[in-house]
């Protein structure tokens, strides 16, 4: 390696920074990351006190000083794809013009940049051509700028593989447009982050363009039917000869998680013929093999199977909003999910111990008579029920049976993640955290329920039992913190008793 250098993440909300940053920080560099908000946007993120966190806005460029002072590189992660659809690709330039001409006031060295894929003389969509409009903008500073073009990004949570896994996940015949045949070159998150990484250590990137991609040049048809291959699922893809930009982007609005305004320019952009043209990736980076689609998706499955999601495509856009609301319903990493956040007047650690100590003869803190019943009718059907119990009262550890609950992953005083082993269609886990809260002597409850729903049968379970479920989870919330708070006045009255 060679020796470390002082580096400046923008976009560490982001799918792709959020991932860099801790990577950065295990390689020995110093890492100082640009976030709109300041570092409460990185609450619960188990890398987020190894780097120097610095509240700026790339909008703003009188911000900008802080973060780029004494940097020798930056990486540029930022774009406005979850901003208005008309108004993006002016946004992107008048971002990065100013970042590039603060970071040469500040003697910045290198740019890094992640941009897109594609034949600049063609008829790139809108979308494609902001990507490397942006790349440009960033050279006009006369800074060297190292630029990656990637296509389609594969992994769990990237925003691409996530419309394709929804649409292949819940529709069992999709009508195809003429686009679904066009060829591209998806890529792994992992080979991404791997250039990424490797232009740190190699100064003869600087100055380049270097387009990337993986081992396999598909068809989005193709990829489907890949994707679906993996999963064990049948498929069948209908061509159409018209299907409007628009009219897809309203399906996909209707069936995945992806917003309209954020589909459509996407969709635009998959008229064009994404794939490397040149091997200047191989000449400098001979030491980067990418992997295969399959592999990808494999990969990425497994991790959102084992809830090992690092960051989300949205996780940019909900960085963005103000105070993290107190219910959160949506869909992420291709699941429904619900989370319920509180603000705890207890440590921590007492909030930990009382969510660890959850089922078994303490039972369940909200409706513990409905959580019986859902265990006698998964008896009923051959599952598990509720009749397991837990190892220990207090204590979990990996493995461990909690009822109709398997211990997935702890965090020691921070968090758990339990996967539902009741008959479901489809997966289902419930987390817990314990994070700092915004006052001293606070802790934020952060209570979460994923579900990857399997079918349509999945997407009609979880929309009819959510009613139910709202009811017994926002209880449960709140009987956690109340448990929590009246725990750590005990606590403090004992103290006071034995030291009087």
């Amino acid at each position: 390696m060679t020796q470390p250098q002082r580096v400046l993440v923008t976009g560490a909300t982001g799918y792709v920074g959020g991932r860099l940053a801790p990577r950065l920080v295990e390689a020995g560099h110093h890492v100082r990351v640009l976030v709109r908000g300041g570092a409460e946007r990185l609450a619960g993120r188990p890398w987020a006190t190894d780097v120097e966190v610095v509240d700026g806005d790339v909008l703003n460029p009188a911000t900008l000083g802080p973060a780029l002072r004494d940097i020798d590189v930056a990486f540029y992660l930022i774009h406005s794809m979850g901003g208005n659809h008309e108004r993006f690709a002016e946004r992107d330039l008048v971002a990065a013009r100013g970042f590039a001409q603060a970071a040469a006031h500040a003697g910045v060295q290198r740019i890094i940049y992640l941009g897109g894929l594609g034949d600049a003389h063609s008829n790139l969509s809108e979308h494609l051509r902001s990507r490397q409009a942006t790349g440009d903008a960033l050279r006009e500073a006369g800074i060297p700028v190292t630029e990656f073009r990637a296509g389609m990004v594969v992994g769990s949570g990237s925003l691409s593989f996530e419309m394709m896994r929804a649409l292949t996940e819940r529709l069992p015949v999709m009508l195809c447009p003429t686009w679904v045949y066009t060829r591209t070159q998806p890529i792994a998150i992992r080979d991404v982050l791997a250039y990424l990484m490797a232009a740190l250590e190699t100064p003869e990137s600087a100055g380049k363009i270097i387009e990337i991609g993986g081992a396999d040049v598909l068809t989005y048809a193709d990829m489907i039917t890949t994707y679906a291959r993996v999963r064990g699922l049948r498929r069948r893809l209908l061509p159409v000869p018209v299907l409007s930009p628009e009219l897809s982007a309203l399906w996909v609005n209707l069936i995945t998680p992806v917003p309209g305004n954020i589909a459509r320019p996407l969709i635009e952009g998959l008229r064009n013929e994404l794939v490397v043209r040149d091997d200047t990736a191989q000449r400098l980076f001979p030491a980067i093999r990418p992997i295969a689609f399959a592999t990808a998706v494999e990969l990425a499955l497994g991790r959102i199977e084992r809830g090992m999601v690092e960051t989300i495509w949205s996780d940019a856009l909900a960085s963005s909003r103000g105070d993290v609301p107190p219910v959160y319903l949506t869909e992420e990493q291709g699941m429904l999910l619900e989370r319920r956040v509180q603000v705890v007047a207890a440590s921590p650690a007492t909030v930990y111990r009382v969510f660890t100590g959850l089922g078994g003869k303490r039972g369940w803190p909200a409706f513990d008579w409905l959580w019986q019943v859902r265990g006698w009718l998964d008896r009923a059907v051959g599952g598990v029920g509720m009749r397991r119990g837990r190892r220990h009262p207090d204590e979990l550890r990996v493995g461990d049976a909690l009822d109709f609950w398997r211990v997935e992953s702890v965090t020691p005083g921070r968090a758990i993640l339990l996967r539902a082993e009741m008959k479901l269609p489809g997966q289902g886990w419930l987390r817990f955290e314990a994070n700092p809260g915004p006052t001293p002597g606070t802790t934020q409850l952060v209570q979460t329920a994923f579900f990857a729903p399997k079918g349509l049968l999945g997407l009609l379970y979880w929309y009819g039992i959510y009613p139910l479920h709202g009811a017994v989870f926002s209880r449960m919330v709140a009987n956690l913190a109340r448990q929590a708070e009246a725990a750590e006045r005990a606590a403090v009255t004992l103290t006071h008793v034995q030291q009087s």
